[in-house]
């Protein structure tokens, strides 16, 4: 038998065979729309509710945003004086609309109807609760679908990332936690001043609310990943920083479940609102222990 430096082809084998081409040898570009991809007519290859996930979290934000919206510019409601009790959305209250024994830290601050008596602290906590790294993969999913779940193709057909306005801002995330810490700490002293009211110290069933909420929001905040970077981010040897270590290690835990800390505290919130805002408006009588 004969050979040549050239190998043929053998007819029985390659008759009737499907040609390949070779795997692309430069990145892919195009993502789920890249040409080499396999080309199917289905969107996605899941068959289960991936989309259950993102409309439940469309339909929770959206209604805890109405909520919140209204009670925000409701502007009453807000103080229970007989037992100090303050609602959170209005900490701290510094209106000059505000009842003065509700303003702890003074009034002077603009009364207008489009103005939050709590313009001080609103305003951060919205920004830091938007560039919060779980809600931005909340509504990125949910309203923006970018993408809905796994394995799904993107809403958009462009991806810039955060690279740009308005997505750049919110490397913001890191600023505002600081001032989120400054404002759980004030809503910890109004959990304080409730034990008490007019008639002296006291504990009632809307102490225990406000307890459950300042817990939730430290639970929250501290379990954000700026806080988990302050606390051990720039070190570069645990062994020197013990105590650092230690409290890096505790935020890490923490952060395990911060999406859960995150739903939990946006309950707290509402429910220690309504509960606050039922009282003051004599719906019912706060339950008192003693």
């Amino acid at each position: 038998m004969t050979t040549t430096g050239t190998e043929q082809p053998d007819p029985q084998h390659s008759s009737g065979a499907a040609t390949t081409t070779a795997a692309p040898s430069g990145p892919l570009t195009g993502g789920v729309h890249e040409p080499s991809r396999a080309d199917i007519s289905a969107k996605t290859l899941r068959k289960d509710r991936y989309w259950v996930a993102p409309a439940v979290t469309v339909i929770g934000l959206v209604a805890w945003l109405t909520y919140a919206t209204v009670r925000v510019f409701m502007q009453d409601y807000y103080y229970v004086d007989e037992f100090h009790y303050l609602t959170p959305f209005y900490s701290p209250c510094t209106s000059t609309g505000c009842i003065e024994e509700a303003a702890h830290f003074g009034r002077f601050t603009p009364n207008h109807a489009l103005i939050p008596f709590a313009m001080l602290s609103l305003p951060f906590l919205l920004v830091f609760r938007l560039t919060c790294y779980y809600y931005r993969k909340a509504y990125y999913r949910s309203f923006w679908m970018s993408p809905p779940a796994c394995a799904v193709p993107d809403g958009h057909k462009r991806y810039t990332g955060e690279t740009r306005f308005p997505l750049i801002l919110q490397n913001l995330h890191r600023y505002t936690f600081y001032i989120a810490t400054v404002i759980v700490l004030i809503n910890t002293w109004d959990f304080i001043l409730a034990f008490g009211g007019t008639e002296g110290f006291g504990v009632g069933l809307g102490n225990v609310v406000l307890l459950i909420n300042v817990i939730a929001l430290w639970a929250y905040t501290l379990s954000c990943h700026s806080c988990r970077h302050v606390t051990g981010g720039r070190l570069k040897h645990f062994s020197r920083n013990p105590i650092r270590y230690r409290w890096w290690t505790f935020v890490s835990k923490l952060n395990t479940r911060h999406m859960q800390y995150a739903w939990i505290s946006l309950g707290t919130l509402a429910l220690v609102d309504f509960y606050v805002m039922a009282v003051a408006a004599g719906w019912f009588d706060d339950l008192r222990f003693f």
